[in-house]
């Protein structure tokens, strides 16, 4: 039986990625409060607060770190709240990782730390660290560099997330939020006649990558998007269309270079080909918040 810990077990990812497991697992899920469904054990530890690794058991095989904190989008105001879940929560569960002799350690990341631009963006390609990333890419980056020292000790799988959207997302993200915009009427604002254009994918493909990340021998950072490159613009029509609502668009002059699409060849070839299609997925997000 391998033996699993998982935090941000009740986020979009790890909600989703629990109905995966079975019988053979047996599922440890930290929480702040109350029981995470689909965990054997739930570990009641908030990440933001003083915690120790002691709490946790001492005989796992593999980390899945998926924690973000809730409060990214507030900045200056709640920077030791990210900072504490983010980054230091990472530097915890990977001392404890190499002390207690865990195999696999999976980390979610961000495709954010690439910044912007026009092409494809690969894993190959180097990352500029500048303080106009943002605070909490700031902290998803330095998570990832800090991670690379443990390497010689267990694999390290980097995930950099493009756009994660599906059934049970919270509404502050990028998908709800259009989705929002088109039901209300409310103006969606472009940069440049199309907007920005990323490769989102759907919750199902994502799990399915992490899933495999957790077996996955050698240490890796892996792109994981979707399909379907798209404008900011075509997906708003794409969700227009499937609410049979017309969106209110505002195009406002070009900043330049605001492209975020992720060259996943890397996680075709090592974890998965994504398959589910952007209208495909929204409209099951739809019909999520229908039923």
């Amino acid at each position: 039986m391998r033996k699993v810990l998982v935090t941000g077990g009740t986020g979009l990812i790890g909600t989703h990625l629990l109905q995966l497991f079975g019988p053979q697992n047996e599922v440890y899920a930290v929480s702040r409060s109350g029981l995470v469904p689909g965990a054997t054990h739930t570990l009641n530890i908030d990440l933001g607060q003083s915690w120790s690794t002691t709490d946790l058991p001492r005989d796992i095989d593999c980390i899945v770190h998926l924690a973000q904190s809730e409060h990214y989008r507030d900045f200056p105001k709640q920077v030791e709240d990210v900072f504490a879940v983010n980054t230091l929560s990472t530097v915890k569960l990977l001392k404890y990782a190499q002390e207690t002799g865990v195999k696999n350690f999976v980390l979610a990341s961000s495709g954010g730390v690439y910044g912007s631009g026009i092409a494809h963006f690969s894993e190959e390609m180097d990352i500029l660290a500048k303080g106009e990333l943002g605070f909490y890419i700031g902290t998803r980056l330095c998570s990832e560099i800090l991670s690379e020292c443990y390497e010689k000790w267990m694999n390290v799988v980097t995930l950099r997330l493009f756009f994660v959207y599906g059934e049970g997302q919270r509404h502050n993200m990028l998908i709800p939020r259009l989705v929002d915009s088109v039901l209300s009427g409310r103006p969606i604002q472009l940069r440049g006649e199309f907007g920005l254009s990323i490769n989102p994918v759907h919750v199902s493909d994502a799990v399915r990558c992490v899933h495999k990340a957790m077996s996955l021998q050698g240490s890796h950072k892996i792109n994981v998007g979707g399909p379907d490159v798209l404008s900011l613009r075509r997906i708003a029509e794409i969700i227009g269309e499937a609410l049979n609502r017309q969106p209110a668009l505002d195009v406002q002059p070009s900043t330049g270079d605001t492209n975020l699409i992720g060259d996943i060849s890397r996680m075709k070839l090592l974890l998965c080909v994504p398959e589910v299609r952007f209208e495909q997925g929204v409209r099951a997000y739809l019909a999520s918040l229908a039923g």
